[in-house]
């Protein structure tokens, strides 16, 4: 087993989020680097960690306006690596825990967000000096 505390986890994922490993329509800027990394971040978390997955609506005012991850750890403790991308009052509803998919068919139409997950965690794990 690999010895790295979460803080530093968090830090090898914030030191190898970029422009791809995001949608470019999902409002990242350098200014906002947790901006539409909620789903990778997690798959990386969940691949290191454990627990479950979890996700919940985006709502501005009443109107949902995407969907948003992150983990509850093996302990219960909920850990949101990405939650100050939203700084416009969003609020979070209908959370629901979910387990990790076995697979990843490459017919879905988000196939590009996992192969851009591939590419966050490779970057991860190398900064934690952990083999591929």
């Amino acid at each position: 087993m690999s010895s790295y505390t979460l803080t530093q986890l968090e830090d090898a994922i914030r030191a190898s989020w970029g422009p791809d490993t995001v949608d470019p329509d999902d409002g990242w800027s350098p200014e906002n680097p947790a901006r539409g990394h909620c789903d990778v971040t997690c798959l990386v978390v969940n691949d290191l960690v454990g627990g479950e997955l979890m996700a919940s609506d985006v709502y501005l005012g009443d109107e949902r306006i995407m969907g948003h991850m992150w983990n509850r750890l093996p302990s219960g403790l909920e850990v949101d690596l990405t939650r100050e991308q939203f700084t416009d009052g969003e609020e979070l509803r209908n959370a629901t825990a979910h387990q990790r998919p076995a697979t990843f068919e490459p017919s879905h139409p988000r196939q590009h967000r996992y192969e851009q997950y591939l590419v966050l965690a490779a970057r991860v794990r190398g900064r934690l000096g952990l083999p591929d």
